[in-house]
């Protein structure tokens, strides 16, 4: 008789994408699945911060290259999918938030949220589950949805939405291709440390919110992601998949 082994964590040979990848939750989970033996393609639409990244990654050792793209131009993102072998670990990471009270909210704003939060976060799923499939190959697909998925939040009616949604679509999903193997699950942070948070760190009345609701004690570093997207995008996560973990301190917890 032996024990059982733990499932390991390691990615060596595999090929991931990282959207949002130039900074960020994004840039974290970069490193992340670098460091654990992947073969990173960083995508985002600022090539000099991108660029940046992949240069981090090469001078720890680690293996990466840039793509150039706007998420939102679905076209160009079909095609780069096509354009590359498929993938074994995809990790979306590119978002949007534009914060208003529901009753000032524009539709330009609530395009642009739901363009980039949903729309992009769907077809870039059916793209790289496509060629997955077709590869006859398993994979893990991993959004970077939020809390704000599970619950509410001040001046966040339009937000909240996209990542509510983006919890049906995924779901949706593993039920479609679990039979073949690719496994889809979100991530679900608090208050991360980024610049996309930092308005909201600058306002005190916000901050003081945020404080009171993170039952821990402290907002949330990049860091705290990284142990996450390896889980998910590893062996050890092979029996996961239409579900979100949450990474947010006990916020939900209420």
């Amino acid at each position: 008789m032996s024990l059982p082994r733990t499932p390991s964590m390691r990615l060596d040979g595999r090929r991931a994408l990282v959207t949002g990848a130039s900074s960020g939750i994004g840039q974290a989970c970069a490193a992340a699945l670098a460091q654990a033996g992947a073969h990173v393609v960083c995508l985002a639409r600022g090539a000099e911060k991108l660029q940046a990244t992949v240069d981090l990654i090469a001078e720890e050792g680690g293996a990466a290259e840039a793509c150039v793209l706007d998420m939102s131009d679905i076209g160009a993102l079909a095609e780069m999918l096509e354009t590359y072998d498929p993938f074994d670990v995809v990790v979306n990471s590119a978002g949007l938030a534009r914060h208003s009270p529901a009753l000032e909210t524009t539709p330009e704003d609530f395009d642009a949220a739901m363009g980039l939060n949903l729309r992009s976060a769907y077809f870039l799923s059916t793209g790289a589950a496509r060629r997955m499939i077709a590869a006859g190959r398993s994979g893990s697909i991993i959004h970077i949805g939020s809390q704000m998925g599970h619950v509410g939040g001040i001046d966040r009616a339009v937000y909240c939405a996209t990542k509510h949604g983006l919890e049906g679509m995924v779901k949706s999903m593993a039920i479609e291709w679990g039979p073949k193997q690719v496994r889809v699950n979100t991530i679900c942070p608090t208050f991360i440390r980024t610049p996309l948070t930092a308005a909201t760190f600058d306002n005190p009345e916000r901050a003081a919110w945020v404080a009171e609701k993170i039952k821990l004690g402290r907002v949330g570093e990049v860091e705290d992601i990284m142990g996450a997207v390896l889980y998910l995008a590893s062996d050890a996560a092979g029996l996961v998949t239409g579900t979100s973990l949450l990474i947010d301190g006990g916020w939900t917890a209420d």
